[in-house]
C-alpha cells in the first residue's frame, strides 16, 4: 500500500500541469471575454461618437444662413444645372468641411431630394441613393449604404425663413475609419492581454513550484493516500504516536498516546494539537528528550502509567519533516516484574532450605550407617520440631495464611544473607486467609518491595541492622506496615515519584525511582494506597504502610470475633 503512493502511474497528468493547464484555460477565457466586451463597448462609442459628431456638422451646416439661401433658390428651380452646382457656393463649402477630415461626405439637398453637393461631381443633380427622411422635417441618423459605401450618417433639414422644409444636410462618416479606431482599440486589447497572459504563465510557474515545495512533491492522490495510511498507522497501533513539526508544535497524535500521556480529547479546547511542545504539560524528561532530539529511550510516568518514550528525528530529501515520538506501555511488565521478583525470593528460599535439609538427611544418613538408630530417631524429631535452621523469624507464627507467611521466610533468607534481623510484629494479627494466586501475587509484591527498600534502608544505619513487619486483617482489606532502623526519609521529594531516588540524600536509601511507585499503582488499582506512616526524621527510622482491599478471603463469623475492632 505504502509503495505504490510515491509513484505516479506513466498516463497519470502532474497536478502541477493540470494546475498549469486550468490557470491558462481560466485566463484565456478571461481574455476573450474582455477582449469581445472591450471590442463591443469601442464599437459602441466609436460609433456613438461618430453619430454624435455627423449629426453636430449636419446641424451647424443646415442653419448657415448662406445654405439656407442657397438651397431656398434652388429649390425654386425646375431644373439644375451640375456644372454650375459643382462651381457653385453649397459646394465649396461641402469640400471645406471634408478637408477638415470631420467628415467623409457632405451631401446637401433641395426638396425634392436632388443633390446640390456631393464628393463626386457626377452625382451632382441626381436623386439621392437613400430615403431622404429629413424632407418630412425630422432628423436621422443610420447606418446605410450609399453611393461612398457603408457609412454611418446624419440627416437634417433645412428650414427656410417661412418655416419650410426646403432641403436636407446629409454629414457621414465611413466605416472604414471606424474600422481604424476599433483595429487600434483592438491592437491595445491585444497587448494588455499578451501581458496578462505572461504575467499568469510567471505566476502559474511560481504557484507550481511553492506547491512542490510545500506539498513534496506529491500528487493529490498520493497526499490522499498518505493521509488514509497515516489514520491507519496512527489509529491501528496500541503504541502512542506524537508528531511534532518543524516548528516544534505538535502537529498529530492518536488515541492511544493521549490516553498513556493523559492528554484532553481533540474536542476540547486544551488539545495540544497545534500548541508548542514545551507548553503542551508533557513529563519535563519528555520535554528534554524532544529539545535535544535525544533517541535514547526515556523513562517516563504519565497518567498513572509507566512509559519508555522514543524520540526520531524524520528527515527526508534533505528536508527536515520534525520528530516522532514513540511511547510504549510497560506498566504491565513493570508490574509483572515485581510479581517475578517476589517469586524468585521464593525460589531462593526454597533453595537454600533444600540446602539446610540436604545437610541434615546426610547427617541422619550417617547416624544410620553407624548403626545409631536412636540417635538418628532423636535428630529427626528435633528437626520436625524446630523446622529450619536458617533465617528464622520471630513472630511468624502469628501469620496463619500459607502464602505470606512462606513468602516471609523467603524474604528471611536474604534478610539473614545481609545480616539484618527480619521479625514480626507480636501485634500481627492476621486471622484471614489469601483469597487466590492473583492476590498473592499482588500482596506479596507490595510487601516485597516494601521489605526491599527497608533492608536497604537499614544497612544505611550504623546501629544493627533489623527490619519489623506488621500484618492485620480487616474484614477482606490487608494492612502492611514495614519499619526499618535506618535514619529515616530525609529528603523533601516525593518517593513515590517515578526516578526519584533519595538514596543521593543524606544518605538516605528509601526508594529506587520504580519498585516504590510501581507498588503505589498496584494498591490504587485495588482501591488501596501505599504511604509514609513515620518519616523517622528523629533517627528512630521510617515506617511505611499498605492497605490492600479484597485480598484475602471473606472470613468467617469466628474469625470477625478475633478480627473486630483491628485497625491500622
Amino acid at each position: 500500500m505504502l509503495g505504490g503512493m510515491f509513484r505516479s502511474g506513466a498516463g497519470t497528468r502532474h497536478f502541477a500541469s493540470r494546475i498549469m493547464r486550468l490557470q491558462f484555460l481560466v485566463v484565456g477565457v478571461l481574455i476573450v471575454l474582455v477582449t469581445a466586451g472591450t471590442l463591443f463597448a469601442s464599437y459602441d462609442r466609436v460609433y456613438s461618437k461618430a453619430e454624435d459628431t455627423s449629426l453636430t456638422i449636419a446641424r451647424t451646416v443646415a442653419v448657415l444662413p448662406e445654405v439656407v439661401e442657397q438651397v431656398s433658390r434652388y429649390a425654386q428651380q425646375d431644373k439644375l444645372d451640375p456644372q454650375a452646382l459643382a462651381e457653385g457656393e453649397l459646394q465649396r463649402l461641402a469640400d471645406a468641411v471634408i478637408e477638415q477630415e470631420q467628415a467623409y461626405f457632405v451631401v446637401i439637398t433641395e426638396d425634392r431630394g436632388l443633390r446640390l453637393s456631393h464628393p463626386n461631381p457626377e452625382e451632382l443633380g441626381q436623386m439621392v441613393s437613400t430615403d431622404p427622411v429629413a424632407l418630412e422635417g425630422i432628423e436621422a441618423v443610420s447606418r446605410e449604404h450609399g453611393t461612398l459605401g457603408e457609412s454611418v450618417r446624419a440627416k437634417v433639414p433645412i428650414y427656410a425663413a417661412s418655416g419650410d422644409v426646403v432641403g436636407e444636410v446629409s454629414v457621414g462618416v465611413t466605416t472604414d475609419s471606424l474600422t481604424g479606431a476599433l483595429l487600434e482599440s483592438f491592437a491595445w486589447i491585444v497587448l494588455f492581454a499578451v501581458l496578462a497572459a505572461a504575467v499568469a504563465v510567471f505566476a502559474g510557474r511560481v504557484t507550481v513550484r511553492r506547491l512542490k515545495r510545500q506539498t513534496l512533491g506529491l500528487e493529490p492522490a498520493e497526499i490522499a493516500q498518505l493521509v488514509r495510511d497515516q489514520q491507519a498507522v496512527l489509529y491501528g497501533v496500541t503504541e502512542g504516536v506524537m508528531g511534532i513539526g518543524a516548528d516544534k508544535r505538535i502537529t498529530v497524535r492518536n488515541k492511544a498516546a493521549r490516553q498513556l500521556l493523559g492528554l484532553p480529547h481533540r474536542t476540547e479546547l486544551e488539545d495540544v494539537v497545534g500548541r508548542h511542545f514545551e507548553s503542551a504539560g508533557l513529563d519535563p524528561r519528555l520535554v528534554k528528550a524532544i529539545k535535544e532530539c535525544d533517541p535514547a529511550p526515556v523513562r517516563i510516568g504519565a497518567n498513572g502509567n509507566s512509559l519508555i518514550a522514543r524520540v526520531n528525528k524524520v528527515v527526508r530529501d534533505g528536508v527536515d519533516l520534525g520528530l516522532v515520538v514513540l511511547l510504549h506501555d510497560v506498566t504491565t511488565l513493570e508490574a509483572l516484574g515485581t510479581k517475578l521478583d517476589a517469586v524468585q525470593d521464593m525460589a531462593d528460599a526454597l533453595r537454600a532450605q533444600r540446602h539446610e535439609f540436604a545437610n541434615r538427611m546426610h547427617a541422619v544418613l550417617g547416624l544410620i550407617n553407624l548403626g545409631k538408630i536412636e540417635q538418628a530417631e532423636d535428630y529427626l524429631r528435633e528437626v520436625m520440631e524446630a523446622g529450619p535452621k536458617i533465617a528464622q523469624v520471630p513472630g511468624l507464627e502469628a501469620i496463619q495464611d500459607a502464602y505470606l507467611a512462606a513468602f516471609i521466610s523467603a524474604k528471611a533468607v536474604r534478610a539473614h544473607e545481609l545480616g539484618i534481623e527480619l521479625r514480626v510484629s507480636p501485634q500481627s494479627m492476621l486471622f484471614g486467609q489469601i483469597a487466590s494466586a492473583h492476590d498473592a501475587q499482588d500482596a506479596t509484591a507490595v510487601l516485597g518491595n516494601l521489605l526491599d527498600n527497608a533492608f536497604t534502608a537499614a544497612l544505611s544505619a550504623d546501629a544493627e541492622p533489623w527490619v519489623e513487619i506488621d500484618l492485620l486483617s480487616e474484614g477482606n482489606t490487608l494492612h502492611i506496615a514495614v519499619a526499618d532502623s535506618g535514619p529515616g526519609i530525609t529528603t523533601d521529594e516525593d518517593v513515590f515519584a517515578r526516578d526519584v531516588s533519595t538514596g543521593s540524600h543524606l544518605g538516605n536509601e528509601h526508594g529506587r525511582g520504580v519498585g516504590l511507585p510501581l507498588i503505589k499503582r498496584l494498591a490504587q488499582a485495588r482501591s488501596g494506597d501505599v504511604w509514609i506512616a513515620d518519616r523517622g526524621t528523629d533517627g528512630s527510622g521510617a515506617v511505611f504502610a499498605a492497605r490492600l482491599p479484597a485480598v484475602l478471603a471473606e472470613p468467617s463469623s469466628s474469625e470477625n470475633d478475633h478480627s473486630e475492632g483491628v485497625q491500622l
